[in-house]
């Protein structure tokens, strides 16, 4: 099949392009706008392309529905900085969350729950939770076009950076199944480098995810809960109602937990959380949210 770019719609050939041009590394950005307010989002048009001088670039690219722009690039055209935080498995679905499209101002840091820290050299924050991050200045914008689709090519030298001692190996090196980074594949599929290959990450709600930031302290705070399953949380449009949940209380898993542990309310918060688990596993968010809110 021969398939002539100009015989099919922009978000018809970009879904080709994205299926076939795959795994494709994750730049998750890091960046201030002319007041400091911070904004972090992840791109996947993004490699590696010299080391003298080390320099990295990526492509937040026009929408192709509406051709507008991204926060990113607005950003490092009015601060001409960013870092470049590398994502492993353990928080993809954190990113995944972050990639939604907050109003401009909004901190994703703080929906996504990940944690800023001070850069040492330049303004955006980096990612505390990633292990390795790049401090960049942006060189040059190269824009490719004005219409929906288009790429702007950022392109960045490395000043710094920063690499979690944990991931390297005996002679120094980055081990690749210590860092268990991930890719973007088409659609809603990853790939991981290491153990089980592929994986899916359901987008975030087209309509607006609350958040981690608005989920309640003591659910933010298990100890059983994984960065990865408050990503999901955080990605519901609206929490169950009161009758919701009451009614929930009567599904026979949940029943039984709290008629086990009637006056143990930190063991029934425990198994709670470990039922939401399962739900979160099996792809049930409703049935987590309602199981986690009894308290």
């Amino acid at each position: 099949m021969e398939i002539n770019p100009k015989d099919h719609s922009i978000a018809q050939f970009h879904n080709y392009l994205l299926g076939a041009v795959a795994p494709r590394p994750i730049a998750f950005a890091s960046t201030v706008d002319k007041d400091s307010k911070v904004n972090l989002s992840p791109f996947s048009f993004f490699n590696a392309f010299g080391a003298n001088p080390p320099t990295l670039i990526f492509s937040p690219s026009r929408r192709v529905r509406d051709n507008t722009t991204k926060h990113t690039l607005e950003n490092v055209l009015e601060h001409p900085e960013v870092v470049i935080n590398i994502v492993s498995y353990d928080m993809v679905e954190q990113m995944s969350l972050s990639s939604t499209e907050y109003e401009k101002g909004i901190n994703e840091f703080l929906k996504s729950g990940l944690t800023e820290v001070s850069s040492t050299l330049v303004k955006p924050p980096r990612v505390k939770e990633s292990k390795v991050a790049f401090e960049c200045k942006v060189t040059r914008v190269i824009s490719l076009g004005d219409g929906g689709g288009a790429g702007n090519l950022v392109i960045c030298e490395v000043i710094l950076a920063h690499v979690d001692e944990d991931i390297l190996d005996a002679s120094g090196k980055i081990d690749p199944f210590k860092l268990d980074p991930v890719g973007r594949m088409g659609g809603n599929w990853y790939v991981r480098a290491s153990g089980n290959a592929l994986f899916e990450v359901a987008k975030p709600n087209l309509n607006m995810g609350i958040g981690v930031d608005q989920i309640p302290d003591n659910i933010r705070d298990s100890e059983i809960l994984t960065g990865n399953d408050l990503g999901k949380l955080g990605n519901i449009e609206r929490l169950p109602t009161s009758h919701e949940i009451e009614e929930f209380a009567n599904e026979p898993e949940v029943s039984a937990i709290l008629e086990y542990f009637p006056d143990n309310p930190d063991e029934q918060i425990a198994e709670l959380h470990k039922l939401a688990r399962e739900f979160l596993d099996q792809g049930e968010l409703e049935k987590a949210w309602k199981t986690l809110l009894q308290f």
